[in-house]
């Protein structure tokens, strides 16, 4: 069995990429919430658009890892979300210090 070090894990994680997997992640499963209860949506109910599981909607809608990124797109469409709706706004992000 291997063994991960933190140290490893620091690595992999400050890799650009990465870190660009997990905030789409984050974006994704964040935008699927928000549309499915703004549609008044169940997990169960969007589970059954998905031909899928409403515990997999709710791994989904935590951003966890073994959810597919073909699975949280999915869930995206099936709610009526847009690549548009990932986009982050100027004004949210921080400028830092020069």
């Amino acid at each position: 069995m291997a063994v991960i070090k933190i140290e490893d894990v620091k690595v992999i994680l400050t890799q650009p990429l990465a870190q660009r997997l997990i905030e789409l992640r984050i974006k994704v499963s964040r935008a699927v919430r928000r549309l499915r209860e703004k549609q008044q949506l169940s997990q169960q109910q969007l589970a059954t658009k998905l031909k899928s599981s409403q515990s997999r909607v709710a791994k989904l809608e935590s951003g966890s890892a073994d959810v597919s990124l073909d699975l949280m797109f999915r869930g995206l469409f099936a709610v009526g979300g847009r690549l548009t709706d990932l986009a982050v706004s100027r004004s949210h992000i921080k400028s830092s210090p020069g």
